[in-house]
């Protein structure tokens, strides 16, 4: 008996949602403390990925497979990099003058 192939967009949607617990929990395990607006982003984000299966309505924004937004994204990364105690690259650009 074969499978039928996984749904793309509620791969994204799990993925999404696993990647925001995450971060969540790692900052509660390791006692850090989210800002405000931390923590607001990730409820809110979390609530948009549930109802919508995406967090963003602009196209333009992010893949069209994604569930989150290029942007929202970055942020995520630099929420799980703060909780785990990790600095997060530099972005590339200009570099600061000394």
């Amino acid at each position: 008996m074969k499978r039928s192939p996984p749904d793309p967009k509620a791969q994204a949607k799990r993925a999404a949602l696993n990647a925001l617990r995450r971060a969540r929990r790692a900052a509660l395990k390791a006692g850090v403390d989210l800002s405000d607006w931390e923590g607001e982003f990730l409820g809110s984000v979390e609530q948009r990925v549930e109802t919508f299966g995406r967090a963003f309505a602009d196209p333009e924004k992010g893949a069209p497979g994604r569930a989150l937004s290029q942007r929202q994204t970055i942020k995520l990364k630099e929420i799980s990099a703060k909780a785990q105690g990790k600095a997060l690259r530099r972005p590339l650009g200009r570099k600061p003058s000394v």
